[in-house]
């Protein structure tokens, strides 16, 4: 006798499928006491501003809404506030995404600092100085500032904790915190797991936002390694673009695969130089963004290099993105740097000679190529690592 085989065919879940399924299970008794729940089913009260209208400014407030958090965005843009306030979207920036009542925005920022018991700062590396230092009178003891950040300042070579801790009191440095890891803005809004970290050299700070932060769709991770996380933040949109140039140009995986790993060591070695530890570099605010950006089609500074490896002009490519690519200034701040404290970083370096300088990237690869032959890893990371 035979058996009569029949076909089993398996439908491929689609996007919304996924969706539904994981509200479902974030729904289950599992999840009970960790809030998940919209901000119509959960209002926790807790009052958030938003420095910053932006994409991702905006993304991070829907997020806290979704939560259940009162939050009141900042932005210069008239028509940002009113399509925020009036059509619940952020139609010059991020159109597509649908924002709630607890979500409003505002032009007057004195008028969100009072608001917010944590201020989000969503604003790009060069404008935080002059922002902030509007601000200052407004803030009190028991607010906490997290810098959602990413960049090196060209004038200083100042991260942001650095530029935040020169521009604010001294009782206000242990207030700050600073979030950074793989999370593109369209995802984080439409709901798609994230992982990112929360840096502190305050430990409670720093678990107070993983609280106020994190959801079932949104995990935190806590680390009081600053210098590190804002490092890895910063210096992987310049690899990012290294990886655009690669893609661009007709280079395969394997090219782009080396580039990550030996832009990944560049990375370290400078943070180590300047105080991280390497291990933070392994981990979500170091490799796990470099990952995202370097590869993703989302990613903005990759997308600035794919155009310049195709041959178009930086400044025609920037004239024709809304959004900033910080990649392109932070090249800039990122070579300084390393010739400052003395560390080689030939991949950044080559992407500064093609953005500032207008260099050939065929030659640039040739010249890396072709350098003295040297063991692969640097005595900077490996007595790092022994040391921590």
């Amino acid at each position: 006798m035979f058996l009569k085989l029949t076909k089993v065919t398996h439908r491929t879940p689609s996007v919304l499928d996924t969706f539904e399924r994981m509200r479902e299970i974030s729904n289950d008794s599992l999840f009970k006491g960790f809030s998940r729940k919209s901000a119509c089913e959960e209002m926790s009260a807790d009052r958030v501003a938003v420095l910053g209208g932006g994409a991702w400014g905006t993304a991070l407030a829907l997020h806290c809404a979704r939560k259940g958090h009162d939050v009141l965005v900042w932005a210069r843009e008239q028509e940002v506030v009113d399509g925020i306030n009036m059509h619940h979207e952020n139609v010059v920036f991020f159109k597509g995404f649908t924002l709630p009542d607890n979500l409003r925005a505002t032009q007057d920022i004195h008028a969100a600092m009072v608001h917010g018991e944590l201020i989000l700062i969503v604003i790009p590396t060069p404008f935080v100085e002059k922002v902030l230092s509007q601000v200052v009178d407004d803030i009190n003891g028991n607010q906490i500032l997290c810098s959602c950040t990413k960049g090196i300042l060209n004038e200083t070579l100042e991260t942001p904790d650095q530029i935040l801790k020169r521009v604010l009191p001294d009782k206000l440095h242990d207030r700050l915190a600073f979030l950074s890891g793989p999370s593109f803005a369209a995802e984080v809004a439409q709901e798609q797991p994230t992982a990112v970290t929360i840096a502190s050299k305050n430990e409670t700070v720093a678990k107070r936002v993983q609280d106020l932060m994190s959801t079932v769709r949104f995990r935190c991770y806590t680390t009081d390694d600053t210098v590190g996380v804002e490092f890895g933040g910063a210096l992987k949109n310049v690899l990012a673009i290294a990886c655009g140039i690669s893609d661009g140009l007709g280079f395969g995986f394997n090219a782009r695969a080396a580039l990550m790993t030996r832009g990944l060591d560049e990375l370290s070695r400078l943070a180590v130089k300047c105080g991280a530890n390497p291990l933070t570099l392994a981990g979500l605010s170091g490799v796990g963004d470099l990952i995202l950006t370097c590869t993703g089609d989302l990613s903005r500074n990759r997308t600035v290099g794919v155009r310049l490896g195709k041959g178009e002009n930086l400044k025609d490519i920037q004239s024709s993105m809304s959004a900033v690519a910080e990649g392109i200034l932070t090249s800039k701040s990122a070579h300084h740097l390393a010739e400052k404290v003395g560390v080689e970083c030939h991949i950044i370096e080559g992407i500064y000679k093609v953005i500032h300088e207008g260099a050939d990237p065929l030659e640039i690869v040739a010249s890396n190529m072709s350098r003295p032959l040297k063991p692969e890893v640097s005595p900077i990371i490996s007595e790092a690592y022994l040391h921590h």
